[in-house]
Order: structure tokens, then C-alpha cells, then sequence
């Protein structure tokens, strides 16, 4: 626990074992903390992991995991450091922290061999990350809407990098404080009607309770998490794992015009544009995404 976690952020729980008693999914201590996760499907399913973005936590995935468990494969989803119900170490936000939870996770969990990997957004980054760091434990990738390109952030937003003021900002001022941040997350929804509101907010803001979640996104924003990196597409198009791209068409959080530049660094991409969805394609309109997964990854 920091200053910031208890003081400035408003955040007043700690997530420990007491806490922990009575939360659904499981938890497994792993080298940087404990991570949340569920999996769900026959024990003899083609191995499937999920990643979601930047903020919302794994139910970000429930209609693409109960489709995909109920399609007979094996699916892992789990909480990223900071985010959820998985610790928030006090240490840099980076993409090798977060490929090393992943690696990790699958070790403990007994997932040996090549898994299937499906990202969203800032999951995407990942992902990419994952193809040079350990590109034998995927098989095929499905990218989501993926972060890693020019996002316009406006100043306000490119403020929070700087030390200090950063902080000030999001704890003191609220520019990036618990409401802004679950407007920022609905915004993310082309049309959300009012039961998806309902079912969003009140567990996310559950999850925004735990000491050094807000910490954690001021320290993956810091650490480029979000920030353009052409050449890690590129380097996914120089690898031999198939790819499909997904990507809602009224996307504004990462603008649907990058799905050309995507295009462009990874050549051999399977790609859908999803109407009528915004930056959630999966959860607007599962009736079109989850098929489009199922088939890819056949």
C-alpha cells in the first residue's frame, strides 16, 4: 500500500486472503502476487486464454466465455495485475510484467503446451508482446480492437505521465478518479442499453474498491501500455501464427481507422469489421463475434 492508494485515491480495501473469502473465481500465488482467474470448459477442450484491456476485469469476457466453453473448449480468463480481484504490486506496469504473469499462470495451472490467445485492446498488446517473448506457448491470436495505436489523447490526459502531477490528477482532481473513469469505460459501448449499464458499473466500481488499482493504471499509462508501437504489430506479421481481427465500427476509444494499419504490418489477417458495436464488439454483438471466433480457432 502506498500514500496514494490510501489517501489520494480514495480506495479504502486491501485485497488479502480475508477479503478474498467469499469473491468468485480462484486465486494463485504466482512470483509478482496472487492472480484471480476462472476456467471453465471440458478438461480435454483446445486450450483458450482470454485477455481483457486496460481497466474492466475478466467479466469484460462473459458472453465470449460461456459461448466458447459451451463450444467445447477450455478457457482461462483472469484478472491482470492491478485490475480485478489480482494484487496490485507495486512495480512498473510494463508488457514483459504482464507476459511474465501469463507465462506464470500457465505453468501453475498445468497449461503446458500451445494455448489459443484472445485479446482485447490493451489485451492485444500483450499478446504481441507474448509472440517475441514466448512464442511457444501460443498458437493462434485473436485480436479485439487492439491498443497500441495513436489513441489523440487529449493534454489533460498525456499530463498524468508527468511525476507528481500525475498523481494530482488522478487522485485529487478526479480527471481520472473513480467516476471519470467508469464514464471513460461506458463510452467504450456504441449504443450500452440500461441493463448492460447496471451490470458494468456495479461491478467494476466493486473491483475500483481494492488499494492500488488506480495506481496500477497511472503506472501502465507511464509505461507505454498504451502508447503507438508499430513495430510490435510488425513483428506479429513476421510470425507464423494465424491471426484474426475483429473490430467494432463505430470504435472511438481506438479509432476503427487502425484496423487499416493493422492490416498493413500483418498481412495474412482474417478481418471482420463488426456494425453497430463500438470498442466491446464481443459483448454488442456476440451473436456475430462469438461465431467468428469459434470458426477461427475451428
Amino acid at each position: 500500500m502506498t500514500l496514494f492508494d490510501r489517501w489520494f485515491s480514495g480506495e479504502r480495501l486491501e485485497l488479502n486472503e480475508e477479503t478474498r473469502t467469499g469473491l468468485p473465481g480462484a486465486f494463485v500465488k504466482l512470483s509478482d502476487g496472487v492472480t484471480h482467474y476462472e476456467i471453465g470448459g471440458p478438461e480435454s477442450g483446445p486450450p483458450v486464454v482470454l485477455l481483457h484491456g486496460f481497466s474492466v476485469p475478466y467479466f469484460i469476457w462473459d458472453p465470449t466465455f460461456e459461448a466458447l466453453t459451451l463450444g467445447g473448449f477450455r478457457v482461462l480468463r483472469y484478472d491482470l495485475f492491478g485490475r480485478g480481484f489480482s494484487d496490485r504490486p507495486n512495480l512498473p506496469n510494463t508488457r514483459e510484467f504482464f507476459a511474465r504473469q501469463f507465462t506464470e499462470l500457465l505453468d501453475a495451472l498445468g497449461f503446458d503446451g500451445a494455448v489459443d490467445v484472445v485479446s482485447l485492446s490493451m489485451g492485444g498488446v500483450v499478446a504481441a508482446e507474448l509472440v517475441q517473448r514466448a512464442p511457444g506457448r501460443l498458437r493462434r491470436l485473436v485480436f479485439l480492437d487492439p491498443a497500441g495505436f495513436n489513441l489523440g489523447l487529449p493534454l489533460a490526459a498525456r499530463a498524468l505521465k508527468f511525476p507528481l502531477l500525475g498523481e494530482f490528477l488522478l487522485g485529487v482532481l478526479g480527471l481520472f478518479g473513480s467516476r471519470r473513469l467508469v464514464t471513460t469505460m461506458l463510452a467504450d459501448f456504441y449504443r450500452p442499453t440500461s441493463e448492460m449499464v447496471a451490470a458494468f458499473v456495479s461491478r467494476y466500481e466493486e473491483a475500483m474498491r481494492y488499494q492500488g488499482f488506480k495506481r496500477s493504471l497511472l503506472s501502465s499509462f507511464r509505461e507505454g501500455m498504451l502508447d503507438e508501437d508499430l513495430g510490435l504489430f510488425r513483428a506479429v506479421g513476421e510470425s507464423d501464427k494465424p491471426v484474426l481481427l475483429i473490430w467494432g465500427k463505430e470504435d472511438t476509444t481506438v479509432p476503427f481507422a487502425h484496423s487499416h494499419k493493422f492490416q498493413e504490418l500483418v498481412k495474412k489477417t482474417e478481418f471482420h469489421e463488426i456494425p453497430g458495436a463500438g470498442h466491446l464488439p464481443h459483448f454488442e454483438r456476440p451473436e456475430l463475434v462469438d461465431r467468428l471466433i469459434i470458426d477461427f480457432l475451428g
